[in-house]
Formats: structure tokens, sequence, C-alpha cells
């Protein structure tokens, strides 16, 4: 009856200290190998910790909302010993049940040592081996017979078809799966469902507002994220000169070229937005202005003959930047494929210190918030960030002619030790002749 203690492990990104945000099971759980036992978040992420041992939980010995540091016991698992009192008759059964099972396709008998996973406990001698066997197909319907007369009382209605990455994502953005209307194989919910019953429900959700709480404050620790987002915001704003500038720009045709992508059978299931050409429009400015995707340092300024392109993620956890790595190779396609990965990773907590590493320049949508403008601050290690406001119809003149169009505001913030006026006016010009004229991007 060995008693097991689970330390909280360094992730793979120079961790020393975690908060644990949720539990997964509770003294008297029985779990497996690689069953989620907890979530922790990290100044970066927000991880999954899974259980390096089956058997059962002894005791939780960290409350949801503490800071652990690396190395603490935050869990202890009792292996499954033959001396432990006799368990529920269900569960006794349909551990039965699948233990024939096992036992029927090969698994090892009489084997009381726990499972370990790999990285954890202690290593063995004793080296793997292959056993083959042969069972007849009778002894198989047999053994599925008893494992599914066990569990047939406890399916009592059809559950929601629906995988845990997209459980998450509900959970996040508060949608009810029940709700929501299956598009996949079998009344499967897909991640497309969800956000797409997310996008109808976000205009109802501002209809109401909540009342005032009951407490007069309310005491939010500064740790994770947020501790992360503060120290970022205040070493860019108060170490790197911020100058910023602004240009009204007619957007018709670039919401004219979104249309027709969105219709192209090559585009077909790929999310399209104006963001998309947004992005493509700097990468060919920042081919045309070099010296906006640099890095300064004290000894010298790193211009990138590379584009890492930034783009900012508001999540339930706080503002990240993850970036799409060489963005300057990809076809429109294909970085309409990698935004679309990239924000959806983003919003299922599931982005990696490696997806924020090495930036070289930023984008910010300011418009999917109904907002028109902002000077944003550098993402630190960056000397230019844009934004792109939300597009509506405004009054335009067109040929001596007032018309309406569809008008958007770009902003961007430069760090004036390293962008002069003239080469952050350049930039800021070409991207807005991009989005007036996306024809410019066949050049």
């Amino acid at each position: 009856m060995a008693l097991v203690s689970y330390p909280l492990p360094d992730v793979g990104e120079g961790l020393t200290e975690a908060e644990i945000v949720s539990w997964k099971v509770a003294p008297g759980d029985q779990v497996s190998l690689n069953q989620v036992v907890c979530e922790i978040e990290t100044a970066k992420s927000l991880v999954e910790l899974p259980s390096p041992f089956e058997g059962t939980v002894e005791e939780v010995l960290a409350e949801e909302g503490a800071t652990v540091a690396v190395g603490a016991t935050i869990l202890k698992i009792r292996d499954a010993s033959p001396d432990e009192p006799t368990p529920d008759p269900v569960v006794a059964e349909v551990s039965e049940a699948v233990s024939d099972v096992e036992s029927t396709l090969g698994g090892d008998e009489g084997s009381a040592e726990p499972k370990n996973l790999v990285g954890y406990g202690a290593a063995s001698d004793e080296k793997p081996t292959r056993t083959r066997r042969y069972v007849s197909g009778e002894s198989l319907a047999e053994a599925g017979s008893a494992e599914r007369d066990v569990r047939a009382p406890i399916q009592d209605s059809v559950p929601v078809l629906a995988k845990p990455p997209v459980r998450k994502l509900a959970k996040e953005l508060e949608v009810n799966l029940a709700d929501v209307s299956p598009s996949g194989v079998g009344g499967e919910i897909l991640r497309e469902d969800v956000t797409r019953h997310a996008d109808q429900a976000k205009v109802f959700r501002n209809l109401d507002t909540p009342g005032w709480p009951s407490e007069r404050e309310e005491r939010i620790p500064v740790k994770g994220v947020r501790k992360a987002i503060a120290n970022a915001m205040v070493t860019s704003m108060f170490s790197a000169p911020h100058v910023s500038v602004f240009v009204d720009v007619d957007a018709t045709r670039t919401m004219e070229f979104v249309k027709r992508l969105k219709a192209s059978a090559e585009f077909a299931g790929i999310r399209i937005s104006p963001l998309l050409i947004m992005v493509k429009a700097m990468i060919w400015a920042v081919q045309r202005n070099p010296s906006v995707n640099s890095t300064w340092t004290e000894e010298e300024i790193i211009v990138h003959h590379f584009v890492n392109m930034g783009v900012a993620a508001a999540t339930p956890r706080g503002l990240i930047v993850p970036n799409v790595k060489d963005a300057h190779t990809l076809s429109l396609r294909e970085l309409a494929v990698a935004l679309e990965a990239l924000t959806t990773k983003a919003r299922e907590g599931k982005t990696t210190p490696e997806d924020m590493a090495q930036g070289t320049i930023t984008i910010t949508n300011l418009g999917s918030f109904g907002v028109d403008t902002g000077t944003p601050i550098l993402n630190p290690g960056e000397v230019s960030i844009v934004a792109l406001g939300t597009i509506k119809p405004k009054p335009w003149v067109v040929d001596g002619e007032v018309l309406p169009r569809m008008v958007t505001t770009v902003a961007a913030s430069f760090d004036h030790r390293v962008v002069d006026g003239d080469v952050a006016s350049r930039f800021v010009a070409d991207v807005a002749s991009v989005m007036e004229e996306p024809a410019l991007l066949l050049d």
C-alpha cells in the first residue's frame, strides 16, 4: 500500500512557482495514469497537469488559488491494494468487467505495481517485453458483453458529443453545449459550432447589466498573467519613447476583397477577416521600411530580415501576444490558416511560451470591440505596433463627390529611438495604401 507524492513539476518554461487554478480530483477519487488532476497558471499560460501514477487520491495539499513553489508536494496518491476496503458493488462490477477485457486482450495478470508516467517514480530494471496472445472470438464477445451489461444501467440519456478541447472552449466562452447545434459526424459539436454560437450570443450579453455587488471593494491578487502584463507594459512605456501616427483609410475595396475570398473555393472553411489583409499589408510595408521591424539594444539596433507577426489576443486570462513565425514566407491562404490557429489556441488557453517568443512586430485589432482607434503600447523587444480600428460606413469624398464608404483608422506606435518620424509616416502610409487598394499585394 505505497503512498506516493506528486510534486509540482517545471512545465518547461523555467518555472519557479505557479497558481493552482482548479482541482479535477478530490480525496477518495480513483485516478488513472495521465488523467488530468489539476490546472495551474504560470506567468504565460494555463497548463493541465496529468497524474504520474494510478491509484486513489489520498490528500490534496494545495488549495485552489494558492501559489505553490516548484518541487512542493501538491497531491498524494495511494496505489491500489488488496488490503483496501471492498469498493461499491457497482464500481466493483465495472472494474471486474474491465479487468476481464484487459486480461482477455493480453494485459499483465497479477501485477500490483503502480504504473508510472515517464519522468516520474523510480526507474525499473526490467525491460519491457511484448507478449502476443491469440484469443477466440467467443471469449472476446463474452468479455465485451459483460462490460456492456454493467454499463447499460447508467446510460439513461444521450450525452452531448464534444471533445475535451471543445468543452474547455465552451466553458471559457460561457456557452452551454446543450444549446449548441452540432455540425459534426454523428451529432458531434465542433469548435466552429461553439464559436459561432458564442458570436451569435455576444450581442445579447451586453443587454443585461449586472447589479452592484454587495461588497464595497474587491481585492484581486497581482500574480500570474496579470503580473506579467503589468511588468511588460511598465518596462515598455517607461524605457521606449513612444510616438504615434494615425491615418483614416477608405477600406471599401478591402471589404470587397474579403467578401470575394470568403466565396472562393480555395479559402473554403477558413476564417477570413480584414485582419488578414491588414497583416499582409504590414508585411509588405515592412519590406519597404525595414527599420520598423527591429530590436533596440544599448550597443546596437538589430534589424530583422524576417517577420514574426505578433497578434495581440484578449483571452479570459488576460492579454497575450503570440506570433506567427516567418509570416513573410506565407501565402495569403497559409497566413489565414496560421492566424486562425493562433487565435484559436489563445482562446483555448493553450498558447505556449514558444508561441510568444521572438516576435518582431505586432498588430492589435481594436475594431473587434467597436473602437475607432487608440495609442497602443509597444510589445517589449519590438519597436512598432499597429492598431486596426473598426470598419464602418462613413461619408467620404470620391472624385469630388461625397459617397458612403467603408472607413477605418490605422494607428501605430513606434520606439522613437529607432524609428524617425518620416519612416513611421511612410510605413503607415504604405499600410493604408494596401487597405485602400489590396491589388498592390499582387505586385
